[in-house]
């Protein structure tokens, strides 16, 4: 499905915990996850610390959608 929406030319960014698994499927950006249970979080931080590494993974994914990609690119 990424890559149909790509191809319809709306760019988009698959945040993931396995980034082989989104390799396989051909999204072109990729932002790494936490872990399997909590994509976008870690429950085992206190409430600022976890808003704040959440807010920096949805940064990196909000900066991924606006870099042009000619391939397969991980987003550290």
């Amino acid at each position: 499905m990424v890559k149909e929406i790509e191809r319809a030319g709306i760019p988009v960014v698959h945040i993931c915990t396995v980034t082989p698994i989104s390799m396989t499927v051909g999204a072109n950006r990729i932002v790494p996850a936490i872990a399997i249970p909590h994509p976008l979080g870690n429950p085992a931080l206190d409430k600022d610390e976890e808003k704040a590494l959440r807010r920096s993974i949805i940064e990196k994914a909000l900066g991924a959608l606006t870099t042009e990609v000619s391939g397969q690119t991980i987003f550290e």
